[in-house]
């Protein structure tokens, strides 16, 4: 344990975190760059005492859930979190859990796609990112709960408007039968993390087709490189799929894109425009 380069990194990784970042008032008095310690402890679920003592390079061998806490909140990337635990003299093992931290440049790219819909799923198929066209096309994710944005829970749980199961997209048989060996693959890199262990007993318990899919321990896939939505604004729109992985997070950049001078390409330039305002839904 190194404890003077790790007091020196918690200090410099607490100063670079606003209070407003963690919804904490900034206060007319304060004086400290950052957060003050104490608030550091309070959202690591350890003791100020403690928390100070490891600044100070005067606390013991920190454990891995107190890394863990420390880790989560400083707010630290990946490779933070594992230079973390090799100054504390615990090596890092596999990554807890799925992450969810997509990469500034990723959110930029998302941002300069106005022409297509583009969004971030992690390796559980939670959309973690996305921009406007990506929600006029399928959903608002913004007004969704985590829970509630996750495609494959959505896929075989529901809910279903109108009997569409995933947005009226042709062929999304395929894509269910792709997101339950992505799981498979996934529950085996993560085999400790508790969500992505209750996601796949909740898909057990709740569908006899993922069961079925689960049973035949499948981990190969086979993407479909074109989709047809069936928009309930502009009617179908057909578009190209091309899915990108970030391979350090574990993650997926999925971009549709419609052939250009199509009809499917002027469905899209339209929902551009309209966003996901309902335009269905009078009064």
């Amino acid at each position: 344990m190194d404890k003077q380069e790790l007091a020196a990194f918690l200090r410099s990784r607490r100063e670079r975190i606003t209070p407003a970042e963690v919804g904490l008032p900034a206060g007319p008095r304060r004086r400290t760059p950052g957060l003050r310690r104490e608030e550091a402890a309070q959202l690591a679920f350890i003791s100020a005492e403690y928390y100070t003592r490891l600044e100070q390079a005067r606390g013991p061998r920190p454990s891995r859930e107190v890394l863990a806490g420390l880790a989560r909140a400083l707010r630290l990337s990946d490779v933070e979190r594992d230079h973390l635990h090799h100054l504390a003299g615990a090596p890092p093992g596999p990554p807890p859990g799925p992450s969810r931290e997509v990469r500034q440049s990723i959110l930029d790219l998302l941002r300069r796609l106005p022409q297509a819909a583009a969004f971030v799923t992690s390796a559980t198929y939670e959309v973690i990112a996305w921009n406007d066209l990506a929600a006029a096309l399928m959903e608002d994710f913004s007004a969704l709960s985590r829970r509630d944005r996750n495609l494959v829970r959505r896929v075989f749980l529901g809910p279903h408007p109108h009997g569409r199961r995933l947005y009226g997209v042709a062929g999304d048989d395929t894509f269910a039968r792709t997101a339950a060996k992505d799981l498979r693959a996934t529950a085996a890199r993560y085999p400790d993390d508790p969500e992505v262990a209750g996601l796949v007993s909740e898909l057990l318990a709740g569908s006899e087709e993922f069961t079925r899919l689960w049973e035949s321990h499948d981990v190969s896939t086979q993407r479909t490189l074109r989709k047809t939505f069936q928009h309930p604004l502009v009617g179908p729109v057909t578009v190209n799929c091309d899915a990108l992985d970030i391979t350090d997070l574990d993650q997926r950049v999925v971009i549709y894109t419609a052939t250009p001078g199509s009809p499917s390409e002027e469905a899209l330039r339209l929902l551009s425009v309209i966003g996901t305002q309902r335009m269905d839904v009078t009064g």
